[in-house]
């Protein structure tokens, strides 16, 4: 059982640390869509995935055309505060790739319009919250569809 974390155009160096050590610890590749908000040598980075960094399946893209030619027959989830659906009601495959935009505007526009039937949200009970932090939201998603696959 693995998945693939995708983070398009991540910002922040500790919650990608983090996604990384969630991947190891989940069985799942991580995939980084350039542009970065942080250098891949910044030592807050390897910090936050603490000495588990050079274990990590990873995969680098410098854009998001190249990830997605690379991977157009993937099966792929995509995760925006603007889906309509919930992440309970994915049908989570072994291999699948768990879409994650940037911190600071998540997905862009386009690539919800494009693949708005695949786009899914996590719940939020409050309305004065916008989204919840990627590394959380990261791990909500990889957790569920573990236990999904496990059933």
């Amino acid at each position: 059982m693995a998945y693939n974390i995708v983070l398009i155009e991540p910002e922040i160096h500790t919650n990608t640390g983090n996604i990384g050590r969630l991947s190891l610890a989940s069985g799942s590749n991580l995939h980084l869509v350039k542009p970065f908000g942080f250098e891949l040598s910044d030592k807050r980075l390897k910090r936050a995935g603490l000495d588990y960094w050079k274990h990590i399946s990873l995969k680098i893209y410098d854009s998001t055309e190249e990830f997605f030619a690379i991977n157009k027959d993937k099966k792929m989830a995509f995760f925006s505060s603007h889906g309509h659906k919930t992440h309970w009601s994915i049908e989570y495959e072994d291999d699948m790739y768990l879409i994650f935009g940037k911190e600071s505007t998540g997905l862009s526009s386009h690539i919800i319009e494009t693949h708005k039937d695949r786009t899914y949200k996590i719940p939020l009970y409050n309305e004065h919250i916008r989204s919840l932090n990627l590394a959380n939201a990261v791990s909500i998603v990889v957790y569920e569809g573990l236990r999904s696959l496990s059933i």
